[in-house]
């Protein structure tokens, strides 16, 4: 895939977390590939066919044809590098057992984040994702 098969995609992210906008930093410094990344606060979830529950719970990568959540949004990501460890790596995050470890990591990093190295208070879920 090249940088013009991906320029429909776009990755979703909260914004206000200074973990996750660490992070979406980090890998678009380090991946060849990366599409657009837009704070979830920036846009209308009606655009993308999620809704305001989808960007307080998860990341998400977003193409023409489909959505990705979570540990699938990491995996879609990794799917579309020109590396073929990195493809081969997303494929083994979305593949049963190791997806299931994948799902977890995710909820876990996900629901402590604003404990790790990087997060603020700000980084806190909401009641509502929690």
């Amino acid at each position: 895939m090249s940088a013009a098969h991906i320029k429909d995609h776009v990755v979703i992210y909260d914004g206000d977390c200074a973990f996750c906008t660490l992070w979406v930093e980090r890998l678009r410094s380090r991946l060849t590939l990366f599409p657009r990344a837009v704070p979830s606060h920036s846009i209308e979830p009606d655009d993308y066919g999620l809704s305001a529950t989808d960007l307080t719970t998860y990341a998400w990568y977003v193409t023409p044809t489909h959505q990705y959540a979570g540990h699938l949004a990491a995996s879609a990501l990794l799917r579309v590098q020109p590396q073929a460890w990195l493809r081969f790596l997303g494929w083994s995050i979305a593949t049963p057992p190791l997806s299931w470890c994948a799902a977890l990591g995710y909820r876990l990093i996900s629901r402590f984040r604003h404990r790790l190295p990087g997060g603020t208070a700000t980084c806190e879920p909401t009641l509502e994702s929690k």
